[in-house]
Parts: C-alpha cells; sequence; structure tokens
C-alpha cells in the first residue's frame, strides 16, 4: 500500500502544484518585477529602477497609515487575545450551556467583512449621531470602531482554539499544583500559560498578521475617512494602484514593502514565542 501511495503520489500533487506556481508563485514575481516599473497594464512595464520605492517612502500619507496600522495591530492583539483566553477558561469549567455559548462567540466570524462593516457603521453612527458627530469626522472614532468590529469578529474564533489549548493540559498536571498548595493564579502563570504556549504562539501569529492585512472592514467602515486619515496600509496600497493615475508602480512597490513588513513581524512574533515553548 506503502509503495503505491509513493508511485501514484505525483499524480495527485501535480494539478495542485501547478496551481499553485500560475495562482500565487507567477504573479507574486511578476508584481515584484513591475514594482521596479513605470507601468499602466503589464504589457508596457518599462523598468525605471528603485524610483517607485523612493516615491512610496515619501508618501505622508502611506507613512501615517504604517504608524495608524501598527498601533492598530498592537491594540486588536491584546484586546483579542486577552478577552478569548478568558472566555476560553471560563467555557472550560463544568458548567451548563458552554457549547451553546461557544457557538455563539464563534459566529461573528462567518460575517463577511464588508457586510459587518457596513452593520457596525450604522451602529456606530447611529450612536454618534446623538453627540451631533459621525465616525467619518474623526479617525479615532474610526480606530476604535475597528478595534470593537474586529475584536467581536475574531474573539469567537481564538477562543477556540485557547478551548483546545485547554483541553489538552492533562488534568493530573493541574491537580499536582494544586495540591503543592499553588494559588489560582499561580496555577495560571505556572502551569496553564506555559503548557499553552503552542496555541498562544498561533493565536499571536494570526491576530497581528491579521491586523495588518485588514482591508474589507476598513474599506466599508470608514474608507479612509476623514481625509485618510483612518486608513490602514491595505487600504492605501489599494486606493495607490486603482486611484491614482500613473502611480501603478508606486503601489506595487508599496504592496512588496507592505509584504516584507508582514513577514519580518511575523517571523519575529513566531520565533519570541516558539522560544518559549522550548524553554518550558
Amino acid at each position: 500500500m506503502e509503495k503505491s501511495i509513493k508511485r501514484y503520489m505525483p499524480i495527485f500533487v501535480l494539478p495542485t502544484f501547478c496551481a499553485f506556481i500560475i495562482g500565487f508563485i507567477v504573479p507574486f514575481l511578476m508584481g515584484i518585477w513591475l514594482s521596479f516599473c513605470k507601468f499602466t497594464t503589464v504589457t508596457d512595464a518599462k523598468f525605471n529602477g528603485i524610483s517607485n520605492y523612493l516615491d512610496a517612502l515619501k508618501d505622508t500619507v502611506f507613512r501615517h497609515s504604517f504608524w495608524y496600522t501598527a498601533l492598530f495591530a498592537i491594540v486588536s492583539l491584546i484586546v483579542i487575545n486577552v478577552i478569548a483566553f478568558a472566555l476560553a477558561m471560563a467555557l472550560t469549567k463544568e458548567m451548563h450551556g458552554t457549547n451553546i455559548f461557544r457557538t455563539i462567540f464563534f459566529m461573528p466570524n462567518l460575517i463577511g467583512g464588508i457586510v459587518l462593516g457596513y452593520i457596525w457603521q450604522l451602529i456606530f453612527n447611529g450612536i454618534l449621531a446623538r453627540y451631533s458627530t459621525a465616525l467619518g469626522l474623526n479617525e479615532w472614532y474610526g480606530f476604535w470602531g475597528l478595534i470593537i468590529l474586529v475584536s467581536w469578529q475574531q474573539i469567537g474564533y481564538m477562543m477556540i482554539i485557547y478551548i483546545a489549548g485547554l483541553q489538552s493540559i492533562p488534568g493530573d498536571v493541574i491537580e499536582a499544583a494544586q495540591i503543592d498548595g499553588a494559588t489560582g493564579w499561580q496555577r495560571l502563570w505556572k502551569v496553564t500559560i506555559p503548557m499553552m504556549m503552542p496555541s498562544i504562539t498561533i493565536c499571536m501569529f494570526l491576530s497581528i498578521t491579521n491586523g495588518f492585512k485588514l482591508f474589507d472592514q476598513n474599506l466599508s467602515l470608514t474608507a479612509g475617512e476623514p481625509s485618510k486619515m483612518s486608513e490602514m496600509m491595505a487600504l492605501n496600497i489599494f486606493n495607490t494602484f486603482y486611484g491614482r493615475t500613473g502611480w501603478e508602480g508606486v503601489g506595487q512597490a508599496k504592496a512588496v514593502l507592505f509584504f516584507l513588513l508582514v513577514v519580518t513581524i511575523g517571523m519575529i512574533q513566531l520565533r519570541a514565542t516558539r522560544s518559549k515553548e522550548v524553554q518550558q
């Protein structure tokens, strides 16, 4: 049986591999090439060196979107994971209705980001209208609106991962710590969290990368208003590429810089949290 699997494996792998090459590798490499070109379509690209990258770095709106996105990613990382972990702790206790609550908390993750953005836009503007203001009049209204929206959407998903991590901890380890006289707080910090580091690594990686890549919710909730002050990096790249004639190459350069940034931050975070797993 094993020999048959090895013999026919290339036949089953080939279609997926070809699709990966055509749908990801080729566009990715072409995108890197176009970031060094001035173009309006891929057929009229002319090489112009690193001028696109220089224009991207000189763009004050792009630099603002970076700091705005970085702050959002840090705040959302903390809010989502703290609340998700607390809910996971509560819903792994012996109590009635835990499965119902897990389903309720997870359901927002099934709704698309565009739809959520418009729904929460109506809610926030309805509340802010009582104070004679609106979501698009202040960048910080949009910031905290996005924090609430994304947290509401992603907490349930992270909660499920934390629940799986909590349930994988051997019960006798917790009991031994309790018998040794460890308080609930000590058991949490000295036993539970160290043994859940794989789950924490996954959740932190997903939270921080999703925070930087956020697009749909930003587009539908604020669309960058006011005056692109609430525009995050993904939306800024989109608006540069499709909204500014002659800036397609600059938009592509921004996309490459964005890719490098997300990969670098993701790798640093993975290395930092995985080192904790090794030490435990």
